[in-house]
C-alpha cells in the first residue's frame, strides 16, 4: 500500500479509468491520489504565431478537462508546465510520492520498449513506478 500516489496523465491520449482504478487498490486508507497533466512548451518559432489569448484558453480547457475527470473528492489534480518526464519526477519527489503510475503508449523503435516520457519517469523517480499499457 502507497500513503501518496502520482497519476501521471496525457490528457490528449486520453485519461486512463485503468489508471485511477490501480491507484485506488494500492492506496492507503488515508493515502492521496493526485493526477497530474504536463503542459509542454510551445517550440520558440511556432510560439511566435500564437498569441496569448490562445495560451489561456487552453489552460482553461486543460483545467476544466482535469477538474471533470478528477471529479472523485479523494482525488486531487494539478497542471505542471515543462518537459513531461522531467516534471513528473521532480513534482513526485516534490511531494513525496510513494509511487506514480503512468501509461505507455505503444513505442515506435526510437522508444524501444516504453514510450519515451515513461521511460524518463521510470529512470529517474526516486519512488516505485507502475507503467500501464
Amino acid at each position: 500500500m502507497y500513503n501518496k500516489i502520482l497519476i501521471a496523465s496525457a490528457l490528449n491520449q486520453g485519461f486512463s479509468d485503468r489508471a485511477l482504478a490501480a491507484a485506488k487498490l494500492l492506496v492507503s486508507e488515508n493515502g492521496k491520489i493526485i493526477v497530474a497533466h504536463v503542459i509542454e512548451p510551445v517550440n520558440n518559432v511556432v510560439q511566435s504565431f500564437v498569441s496569448k489569448d490562445v495560451e489561456s484558453k487552453a489552460y482553461e480547457k486543460i483545467k476544466d478537462l482535469m477538474a471533470e475527470r478528477c471529479h472523485d473528492e479523494a482525488v486531487e489534480s494539478e497542471i505542471l508546465h515543462g518537459q513531461a518526464g522531467r516534471e513528473i519526477s521532480k513534482y513526485a519527489n516534490k511531494i513525496e510520492a510513494d509511487c506514480i503510475i503512468i501509461g505507455s503508449h505503444k513505442p515506435g523503435l526510437e522508444d524501444f520498449f516504453l514510450g519515451s516520457t515513461s521511460a524518463r519517469v521510470v529512470r529517474y523517480s526516486k519512488c516505485s513506478v507502475h507503467v500501464l499499457r
